[in-house]
């Protein structure tokens, strides 16, 4: 870039910014409506890391326990977690033997003595046991078919347990997750839209009050890319005003939803774990937001620019 250009480009960025200060009245809606838009975008990726990482803590806790008959020989575990092992939905498979069970038991009712005596009263009537995690609960069907073989029911004290309260949560989880994602789609492109439209006619009426200045830059020879480039910075600006509030804004609730309510989780949203997303991509958010909101004001003057200067120009 020469000297010639670099002058002409401060030029026109500076005219942007005179422009800015001179229409903020007008500005206003346009940088709310952008706020809102960029918001609901931010909200949208916050709580969608957060559920699919309540998804993934519960997931490590669903498990399908088989319990196992005390005369289970180890040559026949072992060939039963060797064969459960080359399922390809079987992401671990942990024994835990008959003391390890009695152990988990009392750690489990310390608090209740009568249990504890009971259990202590009689041989540990509590059997060993094969917990199995899959990498997918949904897909559980070809393990379970396998369990219920004859062969291996033999092996069986009792019926497989399949955490069935564990897998509802998922469902009811993976279902929020999908309402989120579809409204959040839906409230920004209509909030984009309606950005958009404003900041299209906020270039309009300011094309309309400086339509003299701008005939008599024409006359004079100002190109038109010099005339339309203050209108795009000044849409430019908004952007990035609109994508910094914006992220002070959910800033401001996060520090007040997990300070001020001592809140760890609201309904199905962990707000720790968003907040903590939120402060370690900081940068990257920011970075974000700003640039949308750049993407968004910058089309909409250059639509607005390309068909309103053109038509001035004609006249």
């Amino acid at each position: 870039m020469n000297n010639h250009s670099m002058i002409t480009f401060m030029r026109i960025v500076k005219a942007g910014g005179q422009n800015f200060i001179r229409n903020a009245t007008l500005a206003i809606a346009a940088i709310a409506v952008m706020v809102i838009t960029l918001t609901i975008v931010l909200f949208s990726v916050v709580a969608n890391a957060t559920f699919g990482n309540t998804i993934k803590q519960i997931t490590d806790k669903i498990d399908i326990s088989v319990y196992l008959k005390d005369t289970v020989t180890d040559e026949q575990r072992n060939k039963l977690v060797s064969d459960l092992k080359s399922n390809g939905n079987v992401r671990a498979i942990d024994y835990v033997s008959k003391e390890q069970a009695l152990e988990a038991y009392k750690k489990q009712n310390e608090g209740n003595l009568d249990l504890l005596l009971a259990i202590s009263q009689t041989d540990n009537p509590l059997p060993a046991s094969l917990q199995i995690k899959p990498n997918d609960p949904n897909k559980i069907d070809n393990i379970k078919t396998y369990l219920e073989k004859p062969e291996v029911k033999e092996l069986q004290s009792d019926e497989t347990s399949y955490s069935g309260d564990r897998k509802e949560a998922i469902d009811k989880i993976s279902q929020a997750t999908s309402f989120f994602q579809k409204a959040g789609l839906v409230g920004v492109v209509i909030f984009a839209m309606v950005s958009m439209l404003i900041i299209f006619n906020t270039i309009r009426m300011a094309i309309f009050n400086r339509r003299d200045e701008l005939t008599i830059m024409r006359l004079l020879g100002a190109s038109t890319g010099f005339i339309r480039g203050p209108f795009i910075v000044e849409t430019v600006l908004y952007g990035i005003v609109a994508g910094i509030v914006s992220v002070t804004i959910v800033n401001g609730l996060f520090s007040v939803a997990s300070t001020a309510f001592d809140a760890s989780s609201l309904g199905l949203l962990d707000i720790k774990f968003a907040s903590d997303y939120f402060a370690r991509h900081f940068w990257t958010i920011l970075g974000t937001q700003v640039g949308i909101g750049v993407l968004i004001g910058a089309a909409s003057s250059l639509i607005a620019t390309r068909r309103y200067l053109k038509f001035k120009s004609s006249k």
